[in-house]
């Protein structure tokens, strides 16, 4: 039977698979975004974010589980000095996914992926557009409202 056998392999042996991922994960925490294909990230994305859980916590032997995963001392020490520090109030949902195109040797898809709260662009507020108006209808508008004044009327003052 294949009960819990729905992680993608790759096209890999175990081993080069691990030491891939892990190796793309320690990248993905020291440059905040990497350029790769689609199936690697939706792998990637799978072992990055139970790090980033763990890294909330900071103790010893949180370090030591993402250690064992990261094998990079300077990928720990980043994840959890920036990276937990920053995402320590979101419940899930660190890393973002973005479609790119194909390659053009053998059409696989391509795309980013990213921790959330580092990009810049996307963490800006959203301002509104203004209504964009027709500078005819504008000239329109002005035209058409009639000046008008109102007259003052005077009551005589009662004595």
């Amino acid at each position: 039977m294949r009960h819990n056998k729905k992680f993608n392999h790759l096209g890999r042996q175990a081993a080069h698979r691990h030491a891939m991922l892990s190796n793309m994960s320690a990248s993905l925490i020291m440059h905040k975004r990497i350029f790769t294909t689609l199936a690697k990230a939706k792998a990637l994305r799978m072992e990055v974010e139970p790090l980033i859980t763990v890294a909330k916590n900071d103790t010893t032997a949180a370090r030591r589980l993402v250690f064992k995963t990261l094998q990079n001392k300077e990928a720990v020490t980043e994840l959890f000095q920036v990276v937990a520090q920053k995402v320590g109030d979101r419940p899930g949902g660190y890393t973002r996914i973005i479609k790119t195109g194909f390659r053009l040797g053998d059409n696989a898809q391509m795309c980013f992926i990213e921790l959330v709260d580092f990009n810049e662009n996307m963490m800006k507020e959203k301002t509104e557009k203004k209504a964009r108006t027709r500078r005819s209808s504008a000239k329109k508008k002005v035209e058409a409202v009639p000046a008008v004044e109102e007259a003052v009327v005077e009551t005589p003052a009662a004595e």
